[in-house]
């Protein structure tokens, strides 16, 4: 059913129960007071017992029910507006991975990372020396799945004297949209992260050069 017509017919079915409940106040308080008129014209001999007169000038125990059931009334259409209202409300935008999904490890000290540690740190991680100059995860077709570069312009690694090269990070870069299972691709870019920044002590950023969190890591993962 559509939402505004549903809407109407709750106010609706409301109004005819507020409009029932005052009518039949109405009628009750009619038939009371025609009874009251009967007993007046009646003479009545000896005493009443006080006790068994009923003083109605102060009742209101028939308009309270009344007005409770108003104030329900208004209150079901106020949560079912509301209801409404967050159903009608757009969803959250939904998080789109970048073209290039960039993770950065970066050294604690201002030395850097020594070029042989990189090296052995990437041995460990599976990564070969490409012909850019620059370290790669190859796939059994001998495909880039994704590559690894150094932060200081032009991004690439000398292929000698290791032990004289220093760098302040390295950065992981892959494009999901030219693979044909970016998914697990990126589970092994996130293992080969790890594993370079836990062998030299690194640090992890994001994209955003943020601190890498699960929060991210899962919304990037959620959107390949």
């Amino acid at each position: 059913m559509d939402k505004e017509l549903l809407r109407v017919v709750i106010i609706a079915t409301g109004l005819l129960v507020i409009m029932g409940m005052l009518a039949w106040h109405f009628l009750k308080n009619k038939k009371f007071s025609q009874d009251l008129d009967f007993f007046a014209d009646q003479e009545f001999t000896g005493n009443i017992n006080e006790s068994l007169v009923v003083h109605h000038e102060h009742d209101d125990f028939d308009v309270a029910p009344i007005e409770k059931t108003v104030k329900q009334s208004a209150q079901m259409l106020d949560d079912l507006d509301a209801e409404l209202d967050i159903e009608d409300a757009d969803p959250p935008p939904r998080f789109v991975a970048p073209d290039i999904i960039q993770f950065s490890v970066v050294s604690k000290i201002n030395a850097g990372f020594n070029g042989f540690d990189l090296l052995k740190a990437f041995q460990i991680a599976e990564l070969d020396y490409g012909s850019l100059k620059i370290f790669e995860r190859l796939d059994a077709k001998r495909r880039v799945d994704f590559g690894v570069a150094c932060m200081v312009e032009p991004g690439t690694f000398p292929d000698t004297d290791l032990e004289d090269f220093y760098c302040p990070g390295v950065v992981f870069f892959m494009q999901p949209a030219i693979l044909d299972d970016a998914l697990k691709v990126f589970d092994d870019f996130l293992e080969a992260v790890n594993l370079v920044a836990v062998e030299l002590d690194g640090e992890i950023l994001d994209h955003q050069r943020k601190p890498l969190t699960n929060v991210t890591i899962d919304l990037i993962r959620q959107s390949l």
